[in-house]
């Protein structure tokens, strides 16, 4: 079996204190866990008493970036430690902290995949966000040619880091909420596989969340059109693996 030495990887933004919570719960499972401070305006003492944990480094941007911005400082500072797999788990509480060494385990099988959480809802998910979700996949499904990505919106999943450090390197990827979908689709491109997990979502009571409607929308949308242009422009390679892989 190939070295494997995983590490968590939290983007936050003015959640602090969900953030700290989640370092709490992750505690027992004694790996190491890099949150990135993404210019919070608030709770920012969480973040403080959250990184006194000997197993938390506390990075932090001074202007927010988005959520694909510290997900991407994140990703660079795990390969730099020396890390192999960076778990990539939100900081709001909608993800199942139980499942962790689930996918763990799958990406530990797979070392050259990446492992996406395929979200099962329950009666708090709101319906427009449930919708909005089937458009953007139906768009992934044309972009890749395939049904291998079942949910690209989830930021519950296992990124190899051999494998996407020279995307990063090589592609401008969105840094806001157009970052998850964007990553999967490249990803894909370059033949790394996609392996989904199911996994319970919630939406907590009280809950925030830091997905911008009208801005992030017009986002995905810009970024799907550029990705349908690079679907085309790998048109004949795409078909050719699709053939390829069918026989």
């Amino acid at each position: 079996m190939s070295f494997f030495r995983p590490c968590l990887i939290v983007p936050v933004f003015n959640h602090g204190i969900s953030a700290q919570r989640l370092a709490v719960k992750v505690a027992p499972l004694g790996l190491p866990l890099i949150l990135v401070d993404d210019g919070s305006t608030r709770e920012r003492d969480a973040l403080a008493e959250a990184a006194k944990r000997p197993q938390v480094t506390l990075l932090r941007h001074e202007m927010n970036t988005g959520k694909g911005g510290a997900v991407k400082t994140a990703l660079r500072a795990a390969a730099a430690q020396g890390y192999t797999h960076a778990l990539q788990i939100d900081a709001d509480g909608q993800h199942d902290v139980e499942d962790i060494p689930r996918f763990l385990a799958m990406a530990q099988e797979e070392p050259g995949a990446v492992i996406c959480g395929a979200p099962r809802f329950d009666e708090t998910a709101p319906g427009i966000r449930r919708i909005g979700r089937y458009f953007t996949h139906i768009w992934i499904w044309v972009e890749t040619l395939s049904f291998e990505i079942e949910d690209s919106m989830c930021g519950f999943r296992v990124y190899p880091l051999r494998e996407t450090l020279p995307l990063l390197s090589r592609t401008r990827l969105g840094d806001r909420m157009d970052f998850d979908p964007e990553i999967l689709v490249r990803l894909n491109w370059s033949g790394v596989p996609i392996k989904s997990l199911p996994t319970k979502v919630i939406y907590p009571e009280a809950g925030s969340s830091n997905f911008r409607l009208v801005a992030d929308n017009a986002l995905i949308s810009l970024m799907h059109t550029k990705l349908v242009l690079g679907m085309i422009a790998r048109l004949p390679f795409l078909l050719l693996r699709k053939w390829r892989r069918a026989t």
